[in-house]
């Protein structure tokens, strides 16, 4: 009979630690979400595509550096990524002051982006490390609520400081946010085992290229959103979009806290296809419904999808996977998230310069939709093994007293 899931407890002391790290490093990458759209159509005199390079500048950096921060997290430790990577992006974000050009924003933004591919990279695989793996897409759920409270709380800041003192202001703020996180992740304990050796693994590990692969389909229209909603606003009526990633941010944190045991309990068959599928509708509600109600509902849809997305595809990328290679994975797996943001900002950034913003959320559904047609084609055999194993967990009836 198959043991029953862990219940060892996962809200230990290490966890909270690096979920605080990460709640402060991702407010202060949230903080530019909204600012950094207009400092490039202000200041900086750049249109709509060149906002879309500024925000993939920084993906652009993430994405070359990912695979080798997997492969250096498994050979060195997770923690030095963690301080490294939330060091650099301090150092990235206080360098915007001086970023008086369009081609000075996207080298500091590229320099950035090195860093961020550190610091996730460090501290998802330290997540990974303490929890068991039957409860790991548990853990992971809790872990990004630390992430999106960046989107919740992060862009609110942002404006809330943009509105009464200027750029400046929130590029000094989230700099020292930045700085908080490294030196909170000073504190977190080691947990690569000292003789754990992976050995010579390749720079991109094969077992997360087919979850890798659907989740970049599934998140361009995340670059859509990030990049557009805040000069969208403005065309329908709203002063600014503050509102919007607030609702956007604290619902996934709820659904991602309250529904923490789904993807585990689903598998990643139906909790991608929820996610994929709730993605799509709600950015064809944006695209449709030009009005505050459509962005506000698409909203709400858009976000139940991006609630279950990562949970879900990261714990496919991880399963079956040995403890030595975990970093390798997650690294490689999260690189297809940074090319999503590099690759995505270009694309829609051009469909918004050609049919405008309802355009670029209308492409960013059509490449969700394809992501949800890969899933259900069963590229990845373990899709449907461990969708099986799910189900025949949960079918699994209670034991007899005395057993």
């Amino acid at each position: 009979m198959k043991p029953a899931p862990s219940r060892e407890r996962l809200l230990a002391p290490q966890f909270l630690l690096i979920a605080c790290a990460g709640a402060l490093y991702f407010i202060s990458l949230g903080m530019g979400i909204p600012v950094i759209p207009h400092y490039v159509t202000g200041p900086l005199g750049g249109d709509d595509l060149a906002v879309g390079i500024a925000i993939g500048s920084f993906a652009i950096g993430a994405v070359l550096l990912r695979p080798y921060t997997g492969r250096l997290g498994d050979r060195v430790g997770r923690r030095v990524l963690i301080v490294g990577g939330a060091l650099v992006v301090a150092i990235a974000t206080a360098l915007i002051l001086v970023a008086d050009t369009m081609e000075m924003l996207v080298v500091v933004r590229f320099f950035g982006g090195i860093g961020e591919a550190a610091f996730f990279v460090g501290a998802a695989t330290m997540i990974t490390d303490i929890a068991p793996a039957e409860r790991r897409g548990e853990a992971i759920s809790y872990w990004s609520v630390a992430v999106y409270s960046g989107l919740a709380f992060g862009p609110v800041i942002g404006e809330t400081v943009y509105n009464a003192a200027g750029f400046d202001a929130v590029w000094i703020t989230a700099a020292a946010l930045a700085s908080a996180a490294a030196l909170l992740a000073l504190a977190t304990r080691e947990t690569k085992h000292p003789g754990q050796s992976p050995g010579k693994t390749p720079l991109l590990h094969r077992s997360a290229l087919a979850p890798g692969s659907i989740l970049f389909l599934g998140l361009i229209g995340l670059t859509g959103f990030v990049a557009f909603v805040p000069l969208y606003v403005v065309d329908i009526g709203w002063k600014d979009s503050r509102g919007v990633f607030l609702l956007y941010g604290l619902l996934i944190m709820v659904i991602r806290i309250a529904g923490a045991r789904l993807p585990d309990r689903l598998g990643p068959l139906k909790a991608g296809t929820l996610a994929l599928g709730s993605v799509a509708a709600g950015l064809l509600i944006m695209a449709g419904w030009e009005s505050v109600a459509g962005l506000i509902i698409g909203t709400v849809v858009f976000a139940v999808g991006m609630a279950f997305m990562y949970p879900a595809l990261m714990t496919l990328a991880l399963y079956g996977v040995n403890d030595n290679e975990r970093a390798a994975v997650v690294g490689t797996f999260s690189s297809f998230f940074d090319t999503s943001q590099a690759l995505g900002a270009l694309i829609l950034g051009t469909i918004a310069e050609l049919s405008g913003y309802r355009g670029a959320f209308a492409g960013g559904a059509l490449f969700a939709i394809t992501g949800l047609v890969l899933l259900r084609s069963g590229i990845d055999p373990r899709i449907r093994a461990r969708h099986e194993a799910v189900h025949a967990f949960t079918e699994m009836p209670e034991p007899e007293p005395g057993t």
